[in-house]
């Protein structure tokens, strides 16, 4: 059988299963009522669309970015959607004092915690927007060897995450609570020219994967979900791709962020292990996992 062949099989075989997850997995939309949410990254993307859509199932949430204009105002529409409460920490997660602090506020807020939704994306050197652009013209690591850079993306974009979960640990685990951790099919299949990147998701994969086994093995009732998203019509991206030509076309193959962030939610309620979207992301992840040397991401 030619690789061609098996890779269209694969490719089929991900349809298949992503379409039945989506209409059989399960989701109680009533069990997000009431559940009280702690939502990084929320000043945008998929983190501002994923407080909307708790917000419509009726949770209590809390969300953190570091614009707290842009904050008040997602608040305020969150509210405006069914959100029974909605507040907000305005703070850098890079900062250990901003991550407790925003842990601490959910704890006095709400008394419990329910859901942590890891999703923030950023650096003090470069903006979102920039590193992509970076990756777009084909500017790859030896060329700008950036260490400071390097070791910021990774303080906010890793060591933050364990940090946040570890100081949620405890809340969640007196109320059975689920950790969903945003990644990337670039923490599945490697991408030149985001080494820097790939490095972040891979270590996310790698982490959380591992503490979803100690709790297991703990006998600790809190579930961790890894959402492996692929390409999403983001605001940043959205923005960006509309200025190049044939941006538009490019976008037409990129997935809506409220059926995304929806994806997400599901998942994370359904305790599922991981989260496939769009449905590409689980045929390249498996593909990649049998054949590593015939498949990465030009």
């Amino acid at each position: 059988m030619s690789l061609l062949v098996r890779a269209s099989l694969l490719v089929l075989l991900g349809a298949v299963a992503v379409g039945i997850y989506w209409n059989y997995d399960g989701f109680d939309p009533e069990s997000v009522r009431g559940a009280t949410v702690v939502i990084t990254g929320c000043s945008t993307g998929i983190g501002e669309e994923m407080a909307y859509q708790y917000a419509r199932l009726g949770a209590k949430i809390l969300i953190t970015a570091r614009r707290e204009n842009r904050l008040k105002e997602v608040v305020a529409k969150a509210k405006s959607l069914g959100a029974q409460e909605a507040h907000y920490v305005a703070g850098d997660m890079g900062k250990a004092e901003d991550c407790e602090r925003t842990i601490q506020t959910a704890k006095e807020k709400f008394g419990r915690l329910d859901y942590l939704v890891l999703n923030h994306l950023g650096s003090r050197f470069k903006s979102t927007e920039d590193v992509f652009i970076d990756m777009r013209r084909g500017k790859s690591w030896d060329q700008d060897p950036d260490m400071d850079f390097f070791v910021d993306f990774l303080n906010i974009n890793l060591v933050s995450y364990v940090r946040l979960a570890s100081l949620a640990l405890t809340l969640l685990k007196e109320s059975s609570g689920h950790i969903v951790v945003i990644g990337s099919i670039g923490g599945k299949v490697p991408s030149p020219n985001l080494s820097f990147y790939s490095s972040v998701k891979f270590g996310l994969d790698g982490f959380f994967s591992s503490l979803r086994v100690e709790l297991m093995k703990a006998q600790q009732d809190v579930s961790v979900t890894l959402a492996v998203l692929g390409f999403i019509a983001t605001p940043t991206f959205s923005n960006h791709l509309k200025t190049e030509p044939d941006g538009d076309k490019v976008l037409e193959n990129f997935a809506p962020i409220d059926e995304t962030a929806l994806a997400v939610i599901r998942g994370g309620a359904t305790r599922a292990r991981e989260i496939y979207y769009p449905f590409y992301t689980w045929p390249f992840s498996k593909l990649r996992a049998l054949m590593p040397e015939l498949l990465t991401f030009d």
